[in-house]
């Protein structure tokens, strides 16, 4: 009789380890190519360069795909969440190099996705790589396991956030539930992977907030506002990028990607003309630090909104091959931004976070991991209860919406 790893708790725990070290170390490989010896360069070049880089990156990209990949899709995240629900199948480890290097281009050239996509894929795939290398010791009810601890573990190194890591991997894939049996080897793959990253790139919080931002009722009142405005908004922006993959094989790739090229970079040159920064190229951390910076007004603050979430459709519609976490984040902070100029907020950074909780809690239906995520990367558990009040209204607006369209409502058993 088989015996099965899933009995065997300290075998399992191995393996996760395993999974999450080796993820962990890939992700800041991938990172470090991407992040700093492309993207970073387009940045430091001129802006004519800035402009065109995105448009070419979806060029590469497509090509990538065309021909290294044989017409293989540039779902990477959705991947994951389509991946787990097939029992009969694991997934599929040959588009994995095309992938990864489509992806290496759509974001080294600065189009607005995120990199989370590419490191939830990338840890998946070496999860379920593991998962066959010891095929012979896994039971069909354990089937899926190191693939969550691939994805936890990918959330976890590229935002050096293994709470959000682990709790994303387990509640993405439904939109009203949570995966079982897959807690605690979750945990120790995200912590590993958390480790071995924060070991190459340091262990500073993503978004470094100094000091202790005192909140009351009245912002706890702010917040369920926030909630219900970010969820509503979330909604629009889900249902604008699910179109945008619906629709992106209705025209040849020789139609599309010109009427992208000038659509990005029209993009572009309107957010420089508005804020005299490249804010509408990357995957939007600069942003988030430009909306954290008092004086914009409410109304230019929304008009980046309005930019950044044409750029981001733009690019999923053209192909790109790149994450959609960190876009909703970007959304969301500017949206709390706008609404905390609105109200007069002494705070900068309070409303915020709380936007990005709401957005990212509604636009990928994952309440749980944006409140932890909002603790994480800031480094301050204190905002836990406003943030899970922002997560929670805003659930309220969301409806069926989500920016994947692999997720179930809840487990069949």
């Amino acid at each position: 009789m088989r015996r099965s790893v899933g009995s065997d708790a300290r075998g399992l725990e191995v393996l996760a380890l395993l999974t999450g070290a080796t993820t962990g170390l890939a992700v800041a490989g991938f990172d470090w190519l991407v992040r700093e010896q492309a993207f970073d360069r387009v940045l430091r070049g001129p802006l004519w360069v800035q402009a065109v880089a995105a448009p070419l990156g979806l060029v590469l990209a497509w090509l990538v795909l065309r021909w290294v990949g044989r017409g293989t899709g540039p779902a990477t995240a959705d991947e994951y969440i389509k991946n787990f629900h097939d029992a009969e199948k694991g997934l599929d480890l040959a588009p994995v190099p095309a992938r990864l290097l489509a992806s290496a281009a759509t974001l080294g050239g600065g189009a607005a996705m995120g990199f989370e996509g590419p490191s939830i894929y990338l840890g998946a795939a070496i999860g379920a790589w593991w998962q066959r290398r010891f095929s012979r010791v896994f039971e069909r009810a354990d089937a899926k396991a190191l693939l969550v601890c691939g994805a936890a573990a990918g959330v976890a190194a590229i935002f050096k956030a293994p709470a959000t890591g682990m709790v994303f991997a387990l509640e993405v894939p439904y939109r009203q539930d949570l995966a079982r049996r897959m807690l605690l080897p979750a945990m120790f793959s995200a912590a590993a992977s958390y480790v071995v990253f924060a070991a190459i790139n340091g262990t500073d919080p993503l978004f470094p907030i100094s000091g202790t931002p005192p909140f009351d009722l009245r912002d706890l009142g702010g917040a369920a506002v926030l909630g219900l405005l970010g969820g509503g908004a979330a909604r629009l922006f889900a249902d604008a990028i699910r179109a945008a993959k619906h629709s992106s094989a209705a025209l040849s790739a020789a139609v599309r990607l010109p009427i992208a090229a000038v659509a990005l970079v029209a993009l572009f040159a309107a957010g420089r003309g508005i804020t005299g920064r490249s804010l509408m190229i990357g995957s939007g951390y600069q942003a988030i630090e430009w909306s954290l910076e008092p004086g914009h007004a409410a109304g230019v603050i929304l008009a980046v909104f309005a930019l950044r979430a044409l750029a981001t459709s733009v690019a999923v519609w053209a192909g790109g091959v790149g994450g959609l976490f960190i876009p909703l984040v970007v959304q969301g902070a500017l949206v709390g931004s706008a609404m905390g100029v609105a109200v007069g907020a002494s705070d900068t950074t309070l409303f915020p976070l709380l936007g990005i909780a709401a957005f990212l809690g509604a636009g990928y239906r994952v309440p749980l991991a944006a409140v932890v995520f909002v603790a994480e990367s800031t480094g301050r558990p204190s905002f836990v209860v406003p943030a899970l009040i922002a997560a929670a209204t805003s659930q309220l607006l969301i409806g069926r919406s989500s920016v994947s369209d692999y997720q179930q409502d809840t487990r069949d058993a």
